[in-house]
């Protein structure tokens, strides 16, 4: 169908209106987390926001897979906790020093250093481990589940036993793991001292640059070309099969990239808060990540983002006051906002912007075939 011209220029000047919008936000984002919040919180508090941009890197993942893909993700705990670990691992190698061992395999195991750590010596092989062995288990695990058509309550269900069982081995490995315990006791990061409040604003001022820069590649994969056969994977996959793509091998690349972002989140965790243990890693927190992009806004760009921040906080503030409580808020939260607004928070803005778009168009205006679907279909109506 051809689209009349004044129909045509509209929807560039749509076009071309987002695009300014998404690039004021990005620069309002940078501003407040770069140069505001570092004037205005105490070291503490900054060191706390750290750590939530560190979770927010996750629901980023998790917007694209379960946003976009229509892939519940009840596992991402098991990416985080690898890049974590692999981060710890290092840091406890680099603090033992040159053929050092860790302190804590002096008390549990027997001093002798597992030769599957000794990679982890080296900060360059630390870093591309924390890429490459998150994105290659997703890869493998993803191709396999996703070529033979698993979907739905099966791979939510095959992913979360995953984080049980990923939580439950590092547990039974207490010599070379820490068990319960995990890893703590960081004193430097790459050579910068850790109890230095100039490197721990040197950390957060990292955290919250990775953030950005994970917002930008996922903002770009949802109006690409990949963003558009990812939606039709999600809402007609059988149709999309037809038209010859592999919606198997589309799954699997988002997949891999929710992996990567919850590695990397995972392995910026560590330094910051100076600690990692099963319990970051189970299924609780797998299931916490979920609720945070739930509550945001699954298939919007900065609602996992806002929707996993404002978790972080709000489970940080009722659980000094309610220690025992916040875990039944969370999960009461959740089944609301599932229940009554499935769209999450977001969906109120998107709609609101929807009326005014529709309220603006013209009554002989049609909508292209090939026009983005971030600007023209309501995000998360179909999810």
């Amino acid at each position: 169908m051809t689209t009349p011209a004044p129909a045509r220029s509209r929807l560039t000047a749509l076009t071309r209106s987002g695009r300014a919008r998404a690039l004021a936000g990005f620069g309002l984002a940078a501003v407040l987390l770069l140069a505001v919040a570092p004037v205005l919180l105490s070291p503490f508090r900054l060191g706390l926001l750290g750590k939530f941009l560190c979770l927010a890197m996750v629901a980023v993942g998790i917007g694209l897979a379960w946003g976009r893909g229509g892939l519940l993700t009840l596992g991402q705990g098991v990416y985080f906790g690898l890049g974590a670990y692999l981060m710890a691992m290092h840091l406890k190698l680099a603090d033992a020093g040159p053929g050092g061992v860790p302190d804590f395999m002096l008390l549990y195991g027997t001093g002798e250093l597992p030769g599957w750590w000794e990679p982890l010596r080296s900060p360059v092989v630390a870093v591309a481990l924390v890429l490459l062995l998150p994105a290659a288990l997703a890869a493998v695990l993803g191709w396999a589940v996703f070529t033979r058509r698993v979907r739905g309550a099966y791979f939510a269900i095959l992913s979360q036993a995953l984080a049980a069982a990923f939580a439950i081995l590092l547990i039974g490995q207490q010599q070379t793991t820490g068990g319960t315990n995990g890893l703590n006791g960081f004193r430097s990061f790459f050579g910068y001292d850790l109890a230095d409040p100039v490197n721990q604003r040197m950390l957060y001022l990292i955290a919250a640059g990775v953030l950005l820069v994970m917002v930008a590649v996922a903002r770009q994969l949802m109006v690409s070309r990949f963003g558009e056969v990812l939606v039709a994977v999600r809402d007609q996959e059988d149709r999309v099969r037809f038209l010859g793509y592999d919606p198997a091998a589309v799954k699997t690349v988002v997949y891999v990239v929710a992996a990567v972002m919850a590695a990397v989140g995972g392995a910026l965790f560590v330094p910051i808060v100076g600690i990692v243990s099963p319990a970051d890693v189970g299924v609780v927190p797998s299931i916490g990540f979920l609720v945070g992009v739930a509550i945001g806004g699954r298939a919007t760009l900065l609602g996992p983002v806002l929707g996993s921040v404002a978790v972080s906080w709000a489970q940080t503030t009722m659980s000094e006051q309610f220690p025992s409580g916040w875990i039944y808020l969370q999960g009461a939260l959740f089944v609301l906002v599932v229940a009554f607004l499935p769209g999450g928070l977001a969906s109120l803005v998107t709609s609101a912007r929807r009326r005014l778009r529709a309220r603006d168009r013209g009554p002989g205006d049609v909508v292209p075939d090939d026009a983005p679907s971030s600007d023209l279909v309501p995000e998360g109506s179909r999810a």
